[in-house]
């Protein structure tokens, strides 16, 4: 007896998925966000990162919150795995294709993320 596994596509594009995250960042005055295309990219860990900062844990862990949120409510998706809520300087949340992460500033000027992928497709949003 065969039996087929139904998989149901998501009722939402990866760019719809980006730019919630986006919009989640700018509702809580996220500063410096970026989203690098890591697609053309090989070997690559994931298809897109973005990547802001607040000014304190409190906004880091507030931003983080709200992502996770807004993507939870709009989509029903939660992250695959989140890490570092609890120190609050760097906040990373895994959505598989696009992976999240939220800075203190210092921590941020000192892993400089972005320069590790400047081969990247850099889009940067406006600070709200």
């Amino acid at each position: 007896m065969n039996q087929a596994i139904q998989v149901s596509q998501p009722s939402w594009t990866q760019e719809e998925l980006n730019n919630l995250i986006i919009d989640a960042i700018q509702d809580i005055k996220g500063k410096r966000t970026v989203k690098l295309d890591l697609r053309r990219i090989e070997d690559a860990p994931t298809d897109f990162f973005v990547i802001c900062q607040g000014d304190s844990s409190t906004q880091v862990k507030a931003i983080a919150g709200n992502i996770s949120k807004r993507l939870r409510e709009t989509y029903a998706v939660l992250p695959n795995h989140v890490e570092g809520l609890g120190g609050g300087t760097w906040v990373c949340l895994d959505y598989f294709n696009t992976v999240v992460h939220v800075f203190h500033y210092e921590t941020r000027t000192f892993y400089e993320l972005e320069d590790l992928w400047g081969d990247a497709k850099f889009t940067e949003y406006e600070t709200l």
